[in-house]
Order: structure tokens, then C-alpha cells, then sequence
């Protein structure tokens, strides 16, 4: 289950209000695997293409492959404001505490 902070769902609202986007959804995919989980990336996209699925959340509709869709079982959509990552939406597995090969910091 996919779940979102309420300030991820303003951030997205108002960016897509910003943006003429009103009404248009995220697509989520993977990326990639690091040590600290699945990587993944997003894009604005309409509506569902064929074969995505659709997850809503927060009031705003997420699309993604059933690949992604697994990967994102369980992950939290969070809003940031770091001065070393900057202001944006990250995604997080709650289950994820770090990495050995690293000396556990990833999250």
C-alpha cells in the first residue's frame, strides 16, 4: 500500500495547479535497485495508459506498472526541504533502515 504525507499531496496539488496540469496524475516507475531499495522516478501524465495501473491516494491519482506497483508495497510519498537534497517529494520504504556496504546511512 502506497500511502502520502498531506504536505507531499499540497506540494503535488499546487505544483500541477501551477503547472495547468489540474486534473493530471503521476506516473511512478522504477529506476533502478541500491543497496537501500528500489529507485524510482516520476512523471506528469494524464491519465492511466494501457495495462498501468491506477493508485489513489491523497486525492491525486498515481499510474505505474505492476512491477512498480509491487516495489512501491510499502512506500510513503513524502514532501522534503533539505538544504543537501533540496525541496521536492521523495519516496520511502518504511521498511528500509540502511545498508551494510555503506555503513547503514542509506535511507
Amino acid at each position: 500500500m502506497v500511502t502520502i504525507t498531506p504536505e507531499a499531496s499540497k506540494f503535488i496539488k499546487d505544483f500541477l495547479e501551477k503547472n495547468g496540469k489540474t486534473g493530471y496524475g503521476i506516473r511512478m516507475y522504477m529506476t533502478g535497485l541500491s543497496c537501500s531499495g528500489p529507485q524510482f522516478g516520476m512523471a506528469l501524465q494524464e491519465k492511466a495508459s494501457n495495462g498501468e495501473n491506477t493508485i489513489s491516494v491523497g486525492g491525486l491519482n498515481f499510474f505505474c506498472d505492476d512491477e512498480t506497483k509491487e516495489a512501491l508495497d510499502p512506500c510513503i510519498i513524502e514532501f522534503i526541504n533539505d538544504v543537501n537534497f533540496g525541496t521536492g517529494i521523495t519516496i520511502r520504504d518504511p521498511n528500509i533502515k540502511g545498508c551494510e556496504s555503506c555503513g547503514g546511512g542509506c535511507h
